[in-house]
């Protein structure tokens, strides 16, 4: 062990050769020598950006790559006071230091899954994760994570970046970010038309894309090599990033249980926004005041005014899936129609990974639909362009369980839930994720030569819920739930993520990066020749749901599923304004 002074004589020997090297090369340096003094753990990881130096730290884990992160720092300005309800306006420049070692606050939304959140409005902040030893050199794919939540819920922190990272065969950096939700990032409207404010949320990704290109050099990425990827509304954003024309800023794109055309894109001036617009100015306590300051008002509300507003009309809503608070048709973001878009031929023509779960609506709609009129009511009041005789079609189309003991949507599950509700889920779920994912992957496919990648998720994860929505997610990332529930689960999970990982880090190949499962099955395009094809996840296994299934965890099959009913939902894409 060497002596006291001796250890002192040799540190004070590093910083007289630092401070004499720093006569010419400044400071940097003398950090660098300090540093090969201290153990490596003792040093957090450092970025210097234009708004200041950003401190992160190193993240605990069972991967096999360690990883850094930054996490919680602001892209913008806040969103709070008088700058509520407007544009994002960028930071100043500055020698500020931020520490970014813990995730900022969410948002304000309706609560997620899980423990509330801490939420505020200042809430516009980034996370960036990296594997140790990534520098400003480095030069790596990127994985920008856009988070899902109806436009109304969810926060960046869903999404395990530092597992899918810290297990990838090929490194990466893994980037997530907030963006306003609710009333305050989607508030339709003809006035909101007027003023200039639609979209806000989506206008926050654009801010935030410019951000981003800008800077996430500066942590080693490439943004030249970007593969954004979200799941429901994420991926309904990216889709509509995918349709408008102007300068891309990804290269690839995993869209999860989303689309376009997924659920309905209106005009502001849409009714049903109208209506909804004139709630929550009533409700945030605006509506007295003359139009032209119906939005000064709303910005001089407290914050829990404004928010309760918003969690109200929200709440009002829920039940019928008529959301309020979505993207509408701009003119800027989103041009027009969704399917007009794809008609067009016009779309950033890029390689697409795209996907649906069985079960997409279990979560969604309600259990307790029971009588036969409840089926077509519940889509009359969604859709009431849907004529009678477009409502008895469905009707056939979708058998009534009740009437008809060969129905498809016979319960037979010992549940309490209502006799239509296997029927009403399966309905749903084909309108508003299924049909639009496998529009996505036709149009596509069929207007491109960048590959196009689908898959069906099968894998049971509960009893009432089957293969739900988002069910997906844990696989991807690899994370212990739920690999470590039995080895074909571990297996599963670790096919998926492989998958993934090789598209983002591969220039859009699945098949490409070998990780752990080399032998799993070579993922093919969408269509091949005049066959349509998909790879189809956990198929025939219930484990998680208490069976006795063990199935298979991925193979190629034949796009057929759903098929005809997705015909039917396509040839009513104007009436459901999609």
């Amino acid at each position: 062990m060497p002596s006291l002074a001796f250890s002192g004589l040799v540190l004070f020997s590093a910083i007289f050769l630092a401070f004499a090297f720093a006569g010419q090369q400044q400071f940097e340096p003398i950090q660098k020598v300090l540093q090969s003094f201290f153990p490596a753990s003792s040093q957090r990881p450092e970025v210097f950006l234009p708004q200041g130096k950003l401190v992160g730290r190193s993240l605990p884990g069972e991967w096999p790559h360690d990883v850094e992160a930054f996490l919680g720092f602001p892209y913008s300005q806040p969103p709070t006071g008088p700058r509520r309800f407007r544009p994002l306006e960028p930071l100043p420049t500055s020698n500020k230091t931020f520490e970014a070692s813990d995730f900022g606050p969410i948002c304000p939304g309706k609560s997620f899954r899980g423990p509330s959140k801490a939420y505020d409005e200042d809430c516009l902040s980034v996370n960036i994760f990296r594997a140790a030893g990534t520098n400003s050199s480095s030069n790596l794919p990127v994985a920008l994570y856009v988070h899902g939540g109806a436009f109304n819920r969810g926060f960046a922190a869903m999404e395990n970046i530092p597992s899918m990272l810290g297990w990838s065969e090929s490194p990466f950096v893994g980037v997530s970010f907030s963006y306003r939700i609710g009333a305050l990032g989607f508030l339709p409207s003809g006035l909101t038309e007027k003023e200039g404010l639609l979209n806000l949320g989506l206008r926050d990704m654009m801010f935030f894309f410019d951000w981003f290109r800008a800077n996430i050099g500066e942590f080693g990425g490439n943004p030249e090599d970007v593969t954004v990827f979200g799941l429901s509304a994420g991926a309904h954003a990216i889709g509509h990033f995918i349709m408008n024309t102007d300068e891309p800023f990804f290269q690839r794109a995993m869209l999860e249980s989303g689309a376009t055309t997924a659920r309905a894109v209106n005009y502001p001036t849409e009714p049903l926004h109208e209506q909804q617009f004139a709630e929550y100015i009533t409700a945030a306590g605006c509506s007295e005041v003359s139009e032209d300051s119906i939005f000064d008002c709303l910005r001089e509300k407290p914050t829990d005014v404004v928010l309760k507003a918003s969690f109200d009309v929200f709440d009002a809503y829920n039940p019928s899936l008529r959301w309020a608070f979505q993207p509408s048709i701009d003119g800027q973001i989103i041009k027009r129609r969704p399917t007009e878009s794809w008609e067009t031929g016009h779309w950033h023509k890029i390689p697409i990974l795209t996907g649906f779960c069985h079960n997409e609506a279990a979560s969604y709609v309600p259990s307790t639909l029971d009588n036969p009129t409840d089926f077509p009511d519940y889509f009359r009041t969604l859709h009431p362009d849907l004529t009678d005789d477009d409502l008895n079609e469905l009707s056939q189309l979708y058998p009534d369980p009740s009437s008809d003991t060969s129905s498809p949507y016979l319960d037979t599950r010992p549940l309490s839930v209502g006799a239509q509700y296997k029927r009403a889920e399966a309905a749903y779920g084909h309108y508003a994720y299924v049909c639009p994912v496998r529009s996505t992957a036709r149009h596509a496919s069929a207007g491109q030569d960048s590959p196009v990648y689908m898959y069906h998720w099968a894998a049971n994860g509960s009893v009432q819920h089957g293969a739900n929505h988002g069910d997906n997610n844990k696989y991807e990332t690899y994370s212990p739930q739920p690999r470590d529930f039995s080895t074909f689960q571990d297996q599963l999970a670790g096919e998926v993520h492989a998958y993934w990982t090789s598209f983002i880090t591969q220039k859009g190949d699945p098949n490409a990066l070998a990780g752990r499962f080399p032998d799993r099955p070579k993922w093919l395009p969408f269509k091949t020749r005049s066959e349509e094809h998909l790879m189809i996840f956990g198929d025939g296994n219930d484990e998680l749901a208490g069976g006795n299934g063990i199935g298979t965890t991925s193979q190629m099959v034949d796009d057929v599923w759903a098929e005809k009913e997705c015909e039917w939902w396509w040839s009513k894409g104007e009436k459901l304004h999609q």
